[in-house]
């Protein structure tokens, strides 16, 4: 009776509900599929809600004399002719907010964001640790509640009326801290359900959920700007609250919470346990389920201290390369629609919610580049080569956006898009399938629990990254453009020289398997020819 009590306690509520209206169980494809979905809108919504601060950057600091657009793309024009704002300044908001209008108003908005990544990259590394320990569904759904509120709270300083520096700043702390929760969770979900077979394609398409989270709070955060720009942060902070919901209902973290072996489990066979588990499941129903070999449920699993995931094998030179491709790739996330709205592209300037809405065309190329970057990486099995070589061709396409890409609207599109494949494709692979690899790597024995504390320790020193490279943006661009685009590719190129050692790591292996096969098919050529030598004696 106690068992079944416990088991009741680990099945989220949703599925308990359908399992009891349809009379039997899914199969475990379904339920895969529910975790890729559940997981995707999880992180779509954290995405989503970190993405507002960018769009209200120029209406909080606006550069004085442009004008701004009543509709945003593509309703209205996405570039428009250099105008002055006349009566519309006020009617519309746009005069700025006190304390951001301000002489320094870049450098404030510039420690909004590093308050946020800092508070985000410190609690990854406890939070990897409590998602170990405590149970991933609950863990997963306090954070995103906790983030909507905090979130929606900075917004609510605008109808408040709060003009005070310090509010926000600490709403965006809180708020960074909570958010801490969801990359270490949703990996190693994802690690718990999927083996290692395919991974990196699998996690590349997954991993969009990064892109659309951009792509929807952009497009969110604009809709409503024009109704004032604290209904920017309301909006999609409701978003991560109402998803967070979503989760609790419907995520099962762990195979075993709802009676299916774990494909990282002990056994040598994980690569085999997919194709075998769906095919039992189906012939024998879940009461063989109940009654198989399965492991321990996720309350009773040991968990990895962050010493001794640290001593992974690539763990350290992973997480350092991923420090500078997030300071990279985060600097576009939150510079890149304010970068817009104040360059001339053409011979004209965007409107604010404009350049927000036409900044999601980098996400859109960070999508097929997270894909490609994973396909590659799985044909090819070398994550670090494909991630190094990404990095490495990011240099040549962030020169040709800064030079080129105010030549005309089409140009900066094309340009953008391209960018944003070489940039996000690394960040996405390292984030994803490499987490998840060196999270169930063969020295931890099997243990899985070590998924969300090596994912926090790899995203946690990235987000470090992530942090400098916004608030060094906030004071370089006070230099000029020029200055800010040196530093992000040098970043690119210190991310790919990180990862020599493993480069040369996979060439080698390669290189003998390569050695291997050949001397292994001149040995199978020799015995035919030996009794030939012994009928010619």
């Amino acid at each position: 009776m106690a068992n079944n009590l416990d088991a009741m306690r680990k099945i989220p509520p949703g599925i308990w509900l359908i399992r009891k209206i349809r009379g039997n169980d899914c199969s475990l494809k379904t339920h895969r599929y529910m975790v890729l979905l559940v997981t995707f809108i999880a992180y779509t919504s954290y995405h989503a809600s970190r993405k507002p601060s960018s769009i209200v950057k120029s209406a909080l600091d606006p550069e004085p004399n442009k004008t701004t657009n009543v509709y945003p793309w593509p309703i209205g024009s996405v570039f428009v002719k250099d105008e002055f704002l006349g009566e519309n300044k006020d009617k519309f908001g746009y005069k700025g907010w006190e304390p951001f209008n301000g002489k320094d108003g870049t450098e404030k908005l510039g420690l909004i964001d590093v308050a946020f990544l800092a508070c985000y990259s410190l609690g990854m590394f406890g939070a990897g640790h409590l998602g170990d320990t405590l149970d991933l569904r609950l863990f997963l759904t306090s954070g995103m509640i906790g983030s909507g509120i905090f979130v929606g709270l900075f917004g609510m300083g605008y109808f408040w009326n709060i003009h005070v520096f310090g509010f926000y700043l600490v709403m965006q702390m809180v708020a960074g801290l909570f958010q801490a929760t969801g990359w270490p969770s949703v990996v190693a979900v994802i690690g718990n359900w999927f083996g290692k077979r395919r991974r990196g394609l699998i996690m590349g398409i997954w991993n969009a959920h990064t892109s659309v989270g951009n792509i929807t709070g952009s497009l969110i955060a604009a809709s409503v700007l024009e109704y004032g720009w604290g209904w920017s942060f309301i909006a999609p902070g409701t978003f991560i609250a109402i998803s967070g919901i979503l989760v609790f209902l419907f995520l099962a973290a762990y195979p075993e919470d709802i009676g299916f072996p774990c494909p990282n489990g002990p056994a040598t066979r994980a690569e085999a346990v997919p194709c075998d588990v769906e095919a039992q499941t189906q012939n024998e129903g879940t009461a063989e389920g109940k009654s198989a070999p399965i492991r321990d449920r996720s309350g009773a699993r040991r968990s990895v201290g962050l010493l001794e995931a640290c001593l992974i094998p690539g763990v350290i030179p992973f997480s350092f390369c991923l420090f500078f491709s997030k300071l990279v790739a985060y600097t576009f996330l939150y510079w890149l629609p304010f970068y817009l709205s104040q360059t001339e592209i053409g011979g004209e300037y965007m409107s604010v919610k404009s350049a927000g809405n036409l900044s999601t065309l980098f996400d859109v190329g960070g999508i097929v580049g997270g894909i490609l970057a994973g396909h590659i990486s799985d044909k090819l099995r070398a994550r670090a080569i494909t991630a190094a070589s990404f990095m490495y061709a990011a240099i040549p396409s962030m020169l040709l956006y800064r030079l080129y890409g105010n030549l005309s609207r089409t140009v900066n599109i094309v340009l953008m898009m391209i960018a944003g494949l070489f940039i996000n494709g690394p960040y996405a692979l390292i984030t994803t399938a490499v987490s998840a690899d060196l999270g169930t790597h063969s020295s931890l024995r099997g243990d899985s629990r070590a998924l969300a504390t090596v994912t926090a320790i790899i995203d946690g020193t990235g987000s470090i990254g992530a942090a400098l490279g916004p608030l060094l943006t906030g004071f370089l661009s006070t230099k000029g453009w020029d200055t800010v685009f040196v530093m992000l590719m040098l970043g690119a190129l210190i991310a790919g020289l990180l990862l020599s050692h493993q480069v040369v790591v996979e060439i080698n292996e390669k290189t003998c398997k390569s050695m291997r096969s050949s001397s292994g098919q001149q040995s199978s050529e020799a015995p035919p020819s030996q009794p030939l030598l012994s009928d010619q004696r």
